[in-house]
């Protein structure tokens, strides 16, 4: 009765997890792959997702389901794509309300959950060797350039949204670049929230076709990185993690002096001048609760998730 209570605990962490990762992966800014780090699992999806190749294809065509379930990890992506799913559906409606009420605590939440990533990767990564050291400052510029680059605006097509969805997920997949700025900048980040909202599933179809082929690709490639080159692989996505922070700043000004609801979508500026620049409480004692809070559920995360599920 214990090993089954047990299992069933861990089946909900990877849950749980996964509802983080959803939430996080429709936030412009925050990166689910930042998450999966974070909780610890970033490996295991990576190898999870490349485990499905013509091997898996293989043991399902000589009906050996259950061999090709165990090679791809199956009950844990399983688990983890619900609660991405639930996640996504949650968030639809609570981000934005979240981001339009209450931005700052919520930016400071996600900056937490991305120190707290960064202090667990330190194992990883040795910033005294030379290529290490230029693999996380080349990370942070990555997400520094993209954090900059203007959004874009179109009427999407059906072709245009398939790649849009390999994009994004690929994005997602890496720790500290934003599938959802992705979408931003392509010019289709509204257009697919409305389509999540409004449960449009044609729409949702073709993104989700994009977003497969996008994750066979870009698994491989992370996959491979891990293998052969660890440290530097850890060391560019450190620096990506760290690249993110700028722009999560929790207290921004938009270009005309009001505040910058929008992520992504004003300068940072000090707590004290947040005031007096945009007409906005800064909430700073607030900001600095949330932070310890991102930065404690996630080393409470890392901590339960010990012992794999």
């Amino acid at each position: 009765m214990s090993r089954l209570s047990d299992s069933a605990a861990q089946h909900l962490l990877v849950y749980a997890k996964g509802a983080v990762m959803g939430v996080s992966d429709s936030v412009p800014g925050v990166s689910g792959g930042t998450i999966a780090v974070a909780a610890n699992i970033y490996d295991r999806i990576i190898y999870a997702l490349r485990a499905m190749d013509a091997g898996a294809l293989r043991l399902l065509l000589k009906g050996r389901p259950k061999e090709c379930w165990q090679r791809v990890d199956g009950t844990f992506l399983l688990l983890l794509g619900l609660g991405i799913a639930s996640g996504l559906l949650l968030s639809a409606n609570l981000i934005v309300y979240l981001i339009e009420s209450n931005p700052e605590p919520l930016r400071a939440f996600f900056i937490g959950l991305i120190a707290a990533a960064i202090w667990m990767l330190r194992g990883e990564i040795v910033l005294g060797d030379l290529r290490n050291a230029l693999s996380a400052v080349g990370g942070a510029l990555l997400v520094l350039l993209v954090s900059m680059a203007s959004p874009g605006e179109s009427q999407p097509s059906a072709v245009y949204l398939f790649i849009c969805g390999m994009i994004a997920i690929s994005a997602m997949l890496l720790p500290g670049l934003s599938g959802a700025f992705i979408l931003l900048l392509l010019g289709a980040y509204e257009y697919m929230l409305a389509a999540l909202t409004a449960f449009d599933i044609p729409v949702l179809l073709i993104f989700l076709a994009g977003c497969v082929l996008g994750v066979l690709l870009m698994s491989r490639i992370v996959a491979w990185l891990l293998r052969r080159h660890r440290r530097r692989a850890y060391g560019f996505i450190s620096g990506m993690l760290a690249g993110s922070i700028p722009a999560l700043w929790p207290w921004q000004a938009a270009p005309d002096g009001g505040a910058a609801v929008q992520f992504m979508a004003g300068r940072p500026v000090a707590p004290a001048d947040y005031l007096e620049l945009t007409g906005g409480e800064p909430m700073t004692l607030i900001c600095l609760a949330a932070l310890l809070a991102g930065l404690g559920l996630t080393l409470a995360a890392r901590g339960l998730s010990r012992k794999p599920p």
